[in-house]
């Protein structure tokens, strides 16, 4: 029986992943073994930071509101009890937006939040 030598199969795997590794440096773009370990690292890497971003801007938007919150007498745990008291229904995506791009229509919801806690 004939030597199987990577033929059509083999040759298109093997071109899939030296694809993905267009742009690694040196050997890691050019040689199959080296690129496979890197392709995969790379893949691994990407699983677990789409993951990741999620809590990085769950944390940048509290930390933007707590910002901007703190400028008018309150913290993040008081304004967030009186946004729910209040009834207001933003996410702290909405909300870090407004505190960053607008912050005259943030502090009146602050104000808001403020007569709520108050009452």
């Amino acid at each position: 029986m004939p030597r199987a030598k990577g033929g059509f199969k083999t040759r298109r795997r093997r071109k899939k992943i030296l694809e993905r590794a267009k742009g690694y440096y040196g050997a890691k773009s050019r040689l199959f073994r080296v690129a496979t370990e890197t392709v995969d690292k790379a893949l691994q890497y990407a699983y677990r930071d789409r993951r990741a971003k999620k809590r990085e801007f769950r944390a940048l938007w509290i930390t933007r509101i707590s910002a901007a919150v703190r400028a008018m007498d309150l913290n993040y745990s008081q304004f967030m009890c009186g946004l729910k008291k209040a009834n207001i229904v933003l996410d702290r995506k909405a909300l870090a937006d407004l505190a960053y791009h607008d912050p005259k229509a943030f502090s009146q919801i602050a104000e808001t939040v403020k007569s709520q806690l108050a009452a």
